[in-house]
């Protein structure tokens, strides 16, 4: 088992990091949610994770969409109805499995996801002009290494996260 440079460093240290790094990621994470306060329809955090959970895995069904989300079957439904009066999401019953709701991205949804995209797209690039090259290549290593050492689990190494599941 090889280490990552630096990966011996002590517990101490790691935390010292991950401070310096969540007071860094507020201010990102604010600026990143803002970017989608901005778009029309707008789309609370959950909703958003949804559409794009949907759009990367076309004809997802319910239960794998409240999987994916960490979240119990009727909420995921009541999201989805939501989502579907908004005119982003679809519903279809298989002809073979009348108990299976598949889901898919609606062309507007598509619209909509791509407005976000781009706001984001837009406000990196904004912040990378006050970046040297260098800066932005140890950022996007980082960020990188960081994505590849995650579970595939999206939730977050602690607690349930029975505080949020009632959102959508």
């Amino acid at each position: 088992m090889g280490c990552a440079e630096g990966a011996d460093d002590g517990q101490e240290a790691r935390e010292a990091t991950a401070r310096r790094i969540v007071d860094a990621m507020e201010g990102l994470v604010a600026w990143w949610l803002a970017a989608a306060d901005g778009t029309t329809p707008r789309l609370p955090t959950r909703q958003l994770l949804a559409l794009r959970t949907v759009r990367r895995r076309p004809e997802i069904n319910l239960t794998a969409l409240a999987g994916q989300l960490g979240i119990g079957v009727p909420n995921a439904s009541r999201l989805c109805d939501r989502l579907e009066a908004a005119g982003l999401l679809e519903r279809t019953v298989p002809p073979g499995n009348r108990r299976e709701v598949r889901l898919a991205v609606t062309v507007y949804g598509q619209r909509v996801l791509a407005d976000v995209t781009e706001r984001r797209v837009r406000g990196l690039v904004a912040g990378f002009a006050h970046m040297t090259p260098a800066q932005r290549a140890a950022l996007e290593q980082g960020l990188s290494a960081f994505h590849r050492s995650r579970p595939a689990d999206p939730r977050p190494p602690y607690g349930t996260g029975d505080a949020h599941r009632g959102e959508g």
